[in-house]
């Protein structure tokens, strides 16, 4: 254990939150997403007892979100609604991450099937115990820096 990390970054998930680019994408997935079939070979880590405001909160506290798009969140769409229809889960972790986006920014809503293909180029998934169906958000890792100098 350490001082100040949340008890779920795991070894693993710190090992690979730090592994990962500017731009690089994480899947936040619910437990019943299709990870194996979607990571096709590429890291998938479980956090079998967490929700996934918990993996969100957790995670959020060490990555940095994208500055220099204007999604650094999607989120999968739940079937058959219109916009602006949230679940009360997809309202509850944007409602979280909402304060770390800048003016301009917001999250991407995508259909199921689009949400499955931008998880195929991701970088790794976490696959976490959240029961909600459509429970499933991608976050684009940022950089942590000083600001360009002239």
């Amino acid at each position: 254990m350490l001082k100040g990390i949340n008890p779920l970054l795991t070894p693993d998930l710190l090992k690979l939150l730090m592994e990962m680019g500017h731009d690089d994408a994480l899947v936040l997935a619910d437990a019943n997403f299709t990870a194996m079939s979607i990571a096709a070979g590429k890291p998938v880590l479980r956090l079998p007892g967490s929700t996934m405001a918990q993996a969100v909160q957790a995670i959020n506290s060490v990555l940095p979100l994208a500055a220099d798009v204007a999604h650094p969140v999607a989120f999968m769409q739940v079937s058959d609604t219109e916009s602006p229809y949230l679940s009360e889960l997809q309202r509850n972790v944007l409602a979280y991450l909402a304060p770390e986006f800048l003016p301009g920014q917001s999250a991407e809503r995508l259909e199921r099937f689009d949400f499955y293909d931008r998880a195929r180029a991701a970088y790794a998934i976490v696959l976490t115990g959240e029961r909600q169906p459509f429970g499933n958000f991608i976050l684009r890792k940022g950089v942590i820096g000083e600001n360009l100098r002239p």
